[in-house]
């Protein structure tokens, strides 16, 4: 059996309030808090605790990031929701809230010739001259894979932490058979 030990750098969460937001009124009751419409169409809520930035737009969707695990995610987005509410009474109650992307990382413990992994992988594209890691899209679970030489590699695209080691997992297990690493 195959086991690689990743770590879960970032989540990204979102959330429909269902309502839309007069981020003008909004800005004002948050602390921490960056509001340039020229530079970016909604406000950027940072919270220290958990330590997380909340992109809200007048649409009513918020946007969290910079979470480590999920329970962080969700906390992150009730605080700000429950902050937001204090001003606008009229933000609903009941959201749902949606892991739209885990970022993780994990270390092979071996060196990698990409040019090899390339050429023997399907789902593959290396292009050192524009960036030193090579893409590896694996279809299930749906995810995409960053390999470097040094055996470091970076998943984005998951949605549970288990999809992430899923397919950190597979493309071990797809190296070692195809002899690009040995066990």
């Amino acid at each position: 059996m195959v086991d690689v030990e990743i770590k879960v750098e970032n989540i990204v969460s979102s959330a429909t309030l269902g309502k839309k937001l007069e981020l003008p009124r909004v800005a004002p009751a948050l602390e921490n808090v960056e509001y340039n419409l020229e530079q970016f169409p909604g406000l950027v809520f940072k919270l220290k605790e958990p330590k997380t930035a909340a992109l809200i737009f007048g649409s009513g969707k918020l946007v969290c990031t910079g979470a480590k695990c999920k329970e962080n995610s969700i906390k992150a987005i009730h605080i700000t929701v429950d902050k937001m509410r204090e001003i606008d009474k009229d933000i609903p109650e009941d959201f749902e809230i949606i892991i739209q992307n885990i970022v993780a990382s994990a270390n092979l413990e071996r060196t990698l010739n990409l040019e090899a992994v390339a050429l023997d992988l399907e789902n593959t594209e290396y292009e050192p001259e524009q960036f030193p890691g090579l893409v590896y899209r694996l279809t299930d679970p749906k995810i995409v894979l960053l390999l470097f030489g040094s055996g470091k590699v970076v998943c984005t695209g998951a949605k549970t932490f288990e999809e992430a080691q899923l397919g950190v997992k597979k493309a071990k297990e797809r190296l070692i058979e195809t002899g690009l690493i040995d066990e």
